[in-house]
């Protein structure tokens, strides 16, 4: 199969020749950049001090480029928004030093000054005559966006004012659009897309990291208080985005047409560690009406599958996912309470797709030994993959600081699992 035929076959819950593996085709399934470093000096793609692309700066993640996909079998592309969380594109590159020393490269705007701690401050679209929006603590790995909350007056509260990123899609992004798409569809790898505009309440965008000065609810805290104290101000800001989000939809599916495989809607978390930190009824409430408006649009019109995204045990809000429409689960966090991959993919797994899950970023990867890693990467495709319905991704992005030689025993596992481990695991 190519890559494209593999993912598709997956995606529709059929076993496809080979597990389908995704790395950075999305801003929750890639890789730190010093990780992408390390990884690419040890395959031999890069001389040393050949600096990476860091093309999500909240993040930090790392571009994986086409002969790091060559070398690990990747069958899925990323197309996205050219801008970045911070507001500014990817684009006039520029050299910069991570704290752990590692070269990068990163946007002509990509503006920093440090802190007088030490910190390091990033500033919206690279403007620095305004307020910071992100701040890298000193020796850290990422950027926090740095809430800057105007005084709430109760009565003067607008939801146009928590509506300011979301505006209609330009003729000039529709063209990048549509010559994006058709460059990413030659490669014959299945294409991913992140438009952007349909995560509702999505808790990294509610601060506004990209607007110069932002207006209404960007305090986090209040942000979640004001979805039982102010609902109906929320549900508000819920609708209008909504409208603008499928009015956008249109346009980009007329631009793209069925060169992408699907399309992440939203990546809202709703899960913590031990359970869903919203009711099902809250849920059911506040958000499944506006994915499942998106959710309709996109099956009535597109062969696109859709996409959520949501860390945490969910294993309770699943059914009203699936209800409300989608086709994809990110990243099947296998490590909270009640996500056994097991009973994960026998309760769900002929309802909707697990594209994650593949391995623990929180202790195996990073604290396990290269054998450790192996297995579980092997137990995890031979749960999870019979009858397809699976697309191998970690759980969440690779972080800073893993052990190469565990990087490569990630991906070595998922080229090559062992027939053994499909037959120990598969039955269980």
């Amino acid at each position: 199969m190519t890559s494209r035929e593999r993912v598709l076959t997956a995606l529709d819950h059929r076993q496809p020749d080979r597990v389908p593996l995704d790395l950075g085709a999305s801003a929750v399934t890639g890789m730190y950049a010093s990780s992408v470093y390390r990884l690419r000096q040890s395959l031999g793609l890069d001389e040393p001090g050949t600096p990476v692309k860091v093309i999500e700066p909240y993040q930090m993640l790392g571009e994986i480029e086409s002969d790091l996909m060559d070398a690990l079998g990747v069958d899925v592309v990323g197309l996205g928004k050219r801008e970045t969380f911070f507001g500014f594109r990817n684009e006039d590159w520029k050299e910069w030093r991570m704290f752990d020393g590692t070269p990068v490269l990163v946007p002509g705007r990509f503006t920093t000054e440090p802190d007088t701690n030490g910190d390091i401050l990033l500033y919206p679209e690279g403007d620095s005559s305004v307020p910071p929006s992100g701040r890298m603590p000193k020796g850290g790995f990422y950027f926090d966006s740095i809430v800057r909350q105007p005084p709430i007056d109760e009565d003067r509260l607008d939801p146009v004012d928590n509506l300011e990123e979301f505006q209609p899609v330009s003729a000039d992004d529709l063209a990048w659009f549509a010559a994006e798409a058709r460059r990413l569809e030659a490669t014959g790898r299945a294409v991913l897309a992140s438009f952007g505009g349909t995560a509702f309440g999505d808790i990294s965008h509610v601060p506004a990291p990209s607007l110069k000065r932002p207006k209404g609810i960007r305090d986090v805290e209040e942000w979640y208080v004001s979805t039982v104290s102010r609902r109906e101000y929320v549900r508000r800001v819920f609708e209008r985005q909504c409208a603008i989000g499928l009015k956008n939809l249109e346009r980009i599916h007329a631009a793209v047409g069925n060169a992408v495989a699907a399309v992440f809607v939203t990546g809202a978390d709703f899960g913590m560690q031990t359970g869903p930190f919203i009711s099902p009824e809250t849920y059911r409430d506040l958000f499944q009406p506006f994915h499942r408006a998106v959710n309709d649009w996109v099956h009535a019109h597109t062969g696109w599958k859709t996409f959520i995204h949501t860390c945490g045990s969910v294993v309770r809000l699943l059914p009203d996912f699936i209800e409300a429409g989608f086709d994809i689960l990110n990243p099947v966090q296998c490590s909270a309470a009640g996500m056994d991959a097991n009973l994960l993919k026998k309760r769900f797994g002929d309802q909707i797709v697990f594209w994650g899950g593949g391995v623990d970023t929180q202790r195996t990867l990073p604290f396990g030994t290269p054998d450790d890693v192996r297995r579980e990467v092997r137990e995890r495709i031979a749960i999870l993959s019979p009858g397809g319905g699976f697309v191998f991704n970690t759980i969440h992005n690779v972080q800073a600081k893993v052990p190469v030689e565990n990087l490569r025993a990630l991906y070595e596992a998922v080229q090559s699992p062992a027939l053994g481990a499909v037959r120990e695991f598969g039955a269980g």
